[in-house]
């Protein structure tokens, strides 16, 4: 079965003033993701704002990024939502669709037993067939829901389509623990930017970064690097990296993506209320800041398009 590996940019979703999604903005962005070299998208996650989105917007973009990518990368779409019923829906539509694969987050806002999350995952994961791929997605910080070793473990045993998990926590016992399940292959992706050459130290395959889905191209150069035995190189570039990751507050803030993405030419549109933009004081403040990073790692502000 596929597995993310590498850079796999998770994707903001571009809303126009009006409120709607823009779809044309977000062809543009798979587009320039793709041309910078990332291995996999990952639409309708936390960085595209995943609860603000209705089931029928979701399934839109991940046709929009699937048909727009056109199988020159991985697209796994996540699918976990605040309703059992739509998760199996939007998994289902994602396989139909022609997905790579899909990510589940854990339930959020409401705790959940380990037992809940076990029988959730394994409900979700036998809605769709059993190869097609489906990674757990751990984001403990903002789901207030957290898998265990033992869980994770429980899960995989039953299920042989649930091959890996996007963990977002900067834990590194947890994240050995992963690394170390009885399983032999289970894939572990990492979603702290600031600590990614060390993640691939550690056995990882790679990273699904939001800071990514706006400066690529230093994500891509360390993994290169690391993949061809370049350490030296792999920890330089990776310092480029956390340049990126203060600027845009890792991911704390989606506006400061979306206006990141614009001053590189690409529609990033505006947050979706209650949340709101930056104010244009933090937006000039945030274009020196980038446009200096830019300038001393040699990469272009302006991201060229095609389509």
């Amino acid at each position: 079965m596929k597995k993310l590996y590498g850079v796999t940019a998770a994707m903001v979703t571009p809303f126009k003033k009006s409120g709607e999604v823009d779809y044309d903005g977000l062809g543009q962005l798979t587009c320039m993701l793709i041309d910078k070299g990332v291995d996999c998208l990952y639409p309708c996650g936390t960085t595209g704002e995943m609860f603000r989105l209705s089931v029928e917007e979701r399934k839109k973009i991940a046709e929009t990024v699937i048909q727009k990518a056109m199988g020159r990368v991985r697209v796994f779409v996540h699918c976990g939502a605040m309703d059992e019923r739509d998760t199996i829906q939007l998994l289902r539509h994602a396989e139909s669709a022609g997905a790579d694969g899909a990510g589940i987050v854990t339930p959020a806002f409401f705790g959940a037993t380990d037992r809940e999350l076990e029988e959730y995952y394994v409900r979700a994961a036998r809605s769709v067939g059993s190869s097609f791929p489906v990674y757990l997605y751990n984001i403990p910080q903002c789901s207030g829901n957290d898998i265990t070793k033992e869980t994770a473990e429980r899960i995989i045993s039953r299920c042989e389509n649930i091959v890996g998990i996007k963990y977002s926590f900067a834990d590194i016992n947890r994240t050995i623990d992963y690394l170390n399940l009885e399983n032999g292959s289970f894939s572990v992706l990492h979603g702290c930017d600031r600590a990614f050459a060390s993640m691939l130290a550690l056995g990882c395959d790679g990273t699904v970064s939001g800071i990514a889905g706006v400066f690529p191209e230093p994500f891509v150069e360390v993994y290169k690097a690391y993949m061809e035995g370049r350490l030296e190189d792999a920890q330089r570039l990776q310092k480029i990296c956390v340049k990126y990751c203060d600027a845009l507050k890792c991911g704390s803030n989606m506006s400061y993506f979306k206006e990141g993405l614009k001053m590189r030419g690409i529609s990033g549109g505006v947050m979706r209320k209650p949340q709101l933009d930056i104010d244009e004081e933090e937006i000039q403040r945030l274009r020196k800041e980038l446009e200096d990073i830019s300038s001393g790692a040699g990469i272009k502000m302006e991201a060229e398009v095609r389509a």
